[in-house]
């Protein structure tokens, strides 16, 4: 298959709304790869459809796009040769390394049309914004291969990646599907969680339910078989040799074959969590484990059963899997979990909200509310599981902007966020192009182009003058920038163009959310 039928698919998607007709398109492009040999393609194929890369980070940054490469007459690239030459940069390695990516990517570029040179720049930069993410990838590979779409969502939980499914799909049919089961040792993709603006609001919508602690460390899934132990991450990467606490714990509870889900979390003396960047430092930490594990060991928490002793629990209701959980796991790694048989009762609604008040306090993120009558959906945010954190809001200044690649060239994007310092100056705080929306881009270009003090090629220096409303979850230490401290998942909720710059919120005000442990 040629590139340019993927990227002019891709572009076609971007310009429909309707998610139906998403789904039509993909499914037309992936039908064309029906049969033991073509199929071959479909895993690289329905991966730059869902806008990833199977190599994930190849070592590329923006700036290797910085200047334009003359482009092909007319398409020849094919989806196999891309994706060779992908892996090949992503290889390179050692003194050079750099210049030989950027060298390689020119020439790959070169050999592109211009509309194969924006989707790959696009792909490259992870910014496909067409709409076909994993679900409607999902639902296209269904009607591509004959199967309910159902049947997919379960095989690429499963298998963990949504291009094995497609190979066998379209290589074997709809019964190729049933070799996708649940298998102690191969990672499942995880539930997720939707969000409710509060727990009352998450009681009304899920009727009988649990409220679970949301605890502020790393997500894992840990496998074991007999003496042999491994343990995931969010994402299914291997981390197990980093995590021998983890390791002991597992290999400690009464069963032969298990698969939990939880959390690797970092705690003080009391049992409150430290903050997340030590536990993250921690699990990302090589070297010299032994010794990371005797300055800070971690804690395994979990919250969910997926199987036993050969048994599959992803059917059965939340009330079973917990009370299979409760039987195996000793309550210290069990996460902090309060009961909620009738949401309705008034007493009991009191007790979520102090039980989720008291979750703040021990320094964990917030809670997860979770239908009792619901079996586990890997890999999807379901709706039977909803997630309540408190949403802190910050008045910031903005101090630079970056120019936007893919479907943002030419539009100011990644904005630089400032703080009052008590000299009257401001001081970064760190970056964010979240919540943008393509209406405000194209303001805010105008705006910051207007404001523009210096224009170095990156964007754009602009006077401290325009105030912006953001939101974020935390605030952590961080020595990247000059007040020491960095917000933690920054998106933009408005611009405050009612407020002076000189009302905008201060470093002392942000370093008020750093945790206690931290805090000066």
């Amino acid at each position: 298959m040629l590139l340019a039928d993927l990227a002019r698919t891709s572009q076609e998607v971007a310009a429909t709304s309707a998610r139906s007709r998403k789904t039509a398109l993909l499914a037309e492009l992936l039908g064309r790869l029906r049969g033991a040999t073509e199929s071959t393609e479909a895993p690289v194929v329905v991966t730059y459809l869902a806008g990833r890369l199977p190599q994930g980070r190849i070592g590329v940054g923006w700036t290797s796009f910085a200047q334009p490469v003359q482009p092909a007459g007319r398409p020849t690239l094919t989806v196999r040769q891309v994706d060779a030459a992908l892996t090949a940069i992503a290889a390179v390695r050692g003194p050079g390394a750099q210049a030989e990516r950027r060298a390689r990517l020119t020439e790959l570029l070169a050999a592109a049309t211009a509309p194969e040179q924006e989707f790959l720049i696009r792909l490259i930069g992870g910014e496909v914004r067409q709409g076909a993410l994993d679900a409607v990838a999902v639902d296209a590979l269904a009607a591509a291969g004959g199967a309910e779409p159902a049947q997919v969502r379960r095989a690429v939980m499963l298998g963990g990646t949504l291009g094995a499914v497609a190979e066998a799909l379209l290589g074997h049919g709809p019964d190729a599907l049933a070799e996708f089961r649940l298998t102690v040792g191969r990672p499942v993709l995880p539930m997720l969680a939707h969000t409710a603006k509060s727990v009352e609001e998450a009681l009304d919508r899920l009727g009988p339910c649990v409220v679970d602690e949301k605890l502020d460390g790393i997500r894992i899934q840990v496998h074991r078989d007999g003496p042999e132990v491994h343990v995931h991450t969010r994402t299914l990467e291997e981390i197990t040799d980093r995590l021998p606490e983890v390791v002991a714990a597992a290999r400690a509870l009464p069963a032969r074959q298990l698969v939990l889900d939880g959390e690797v979390i970092a705690l003080d003396a009391d049992g409150r969590a430290l903050p997340f960047q030590q536990t993250a430092g921690r699990v990302g930490s090589r070297l010299d484990v032994p010794g990371a594990t005797e300055s800070l060991p971690l804690t395994p928490v979990f919250f969910d059963l997926l199987a036993v002793d050969g048994r599959e629990l992803l059917d059965l209701p939340t009330a079973e899997r917990h009370a299979e959980l409760a039987r195996l796991v000793p309550e210290p790694l069990r996460v902090r979990r309060l009961p909620v048989p009738d949401p309705a009762d008034p007493a009991a609604r009191r007790a979520a909200a102090a039980f989720t008040a008291e979750a703040l306090a021990r320094g964990q993120e917030g809670v997860v509310v979770k239908a009792l009558d619901a079996g586990y959906t890997a890999g999807r945010r379901g709706a039977s599981w909803l997630k309540v954190k408190p949403v802190h809001t910050l008045d910031l200044v903005v101090l630079a902007a970056e120019w936007g690649h893919g479907r943002r060239s030419g539009r100011l994007s990644n904005l630089h966020l400032g703080a009052r310092q008590p000299d009257g100056s401001f001081a970064m705080l760190g970056k964010t192009f979240k919540g943008l929306t393509d209406a405000l881009l194209g303001w805010q270009t105008e705006r910051l182009d207007e404001l523009a003090v210096e224009r170095p090629a990156w964007g754009v220096r602009v006077r401290p003058e325009l105030v912006v409303e953001i939101a974020f979850d935390g605030v952590q230490r961080s020595t990247r920038y000059p007040a020491g401290v960095t917000l933690r998942f920054a998106r933009v909720l408005r611009y405050r163009e009612d407020k002076p710059a000189t009302a905008a919120d201060t470093v002392e005000t942000v370093r008020a959310f750093l945790p206690a442990e931290i805090s000066d």
